[in-house]
């Protein structure tokens, strides 16, 4: 078990684990750390805790100090010029006629590094716009292509559950989401109306994902043939995952048939069973054929 301290950087979801160095640091302090990338200014979203060892990326490096106003000034003043760096290197991509899509700007707290990020259909050769860049920072340039879901968790916006999108809220990372999740949650399988702002597929589907799989487990299969609590036999018309009630067509006693609904507890019926190679093959072609029809991968995780 080691001591640590979660923070996050200002263009970074992802938390990363520092040693406290006995300082006493709180949730919500700005910190001064060393990366990969140099010195950064942080803010502590996970105050001083014990973290297994197999959870810390080695080796795990000491808070360098609490930051100070002068500091604070620093990264205040950083922001101010992130802005202008923006609209210079927007004006370059212009004057090389580059084939790119400028996202956002960020110095590193030393200004030893002004990374530049954006989006493009295909490699771009940007050499020349590196050297010109250069030669208005004075310092190191980087350009990052990202893919759609980066620029969306960047950008941000409102999903369509009228929320603030929650890649860019407080998801640090992508996670593999399939079609087979909004199978299991029984959404319609057009893809305007299973994507994200992104145009992939939505994040929120895996996080509903295991619910949705308990309570499907509980439930017959539309066309399965139940028999319910008041001894009478029927065939599933349809069902209510999250509600867990199955409307059923009833055979009575004069052969009329009915539409009843029950909770699945008043059903007796055969478990589902997992599903076999076959059905998961056709599923796959429905997914590929779902592609070519919009012209684009749902699936690409950028």
């Amino acid at each position: 078990m080691v001591n640590v301290i979660g923070v996050r950087f200002r263009k970074a979801g992802k938390i990363y684990y520092f040693d406290p160095a006995g300082l006493d640091i709180e949730q919500g302090d700005n910190v001064i750390v060393e990366t990969a990338r140099g010195i950064e200014y942080g803010k502590v979203v996970l105050g001083p805790r014990g973290v297994t060892d197999d959870k810390i990326i080695q080796p795990l490096k000491p808070v360098i100090r609490i930051a100070t106003a002068e500091d604070d000034a620093i990264e205040l003043k950083n922001k101010e010029k992130e802005k202008e760096a923006f609209g210079i290197c927007l004006e370059k991509i212009k004057k090389h006629g580059l084939e790119m899509k400028l996202i956002d700007c960020e110095y590193t707290f030393d200004n030893n590094k002004v990374l530049f990020y954006f989006t493009a259909d295909g490699r771009i050769d940007f050499r020349e716009l590196v050297k010109d860049l250069a030669s208005v920072f004075k310092t190191r340039i980087e350009l990052r292509q990202i893919g759609v879901r980066d620029e969306t968790k960047i950008v941000g916006g409102i999903g369509i559950c009228g929320r603030r999108l929650c890649c860019h809220e407080f998801l640090s990372e992508f996670v593999p989401v399939s079609i087979k999740m909004a199978k299991e949650q029984n959404l319609s399988l057009n893809p305007t109306k299973i994507s994200g702002v992104c145009g992939r597929l939505m994040c929120c589907l895996k996080n509903e994902e295991e619910a949705y799989i308990e309570l499907n487990s509980r439930l017959p299969n539309v066309g399965d043939f139940v028999t319910t609590s008041d001894n009478l036999k029927g065939e599933v018309q349809s069902v209510s995952v999250l509600k867990q009630l199955v409307k059923v067509i009833v055979t009575l006693e004069n052969d009329e048939k009915e539409v009843r609904e029950y909770k699945v507890d008043d059903l007796k019926f055969k478990r589902k069973k997992k599903k076999d190679k076959t059905v998961i093959d056709e599923e796959l072609k429905e997914l590929e054929l779902l592609e070519k029809k919009e012209g684009k991968s749902l699936l690409d995780n950028d």
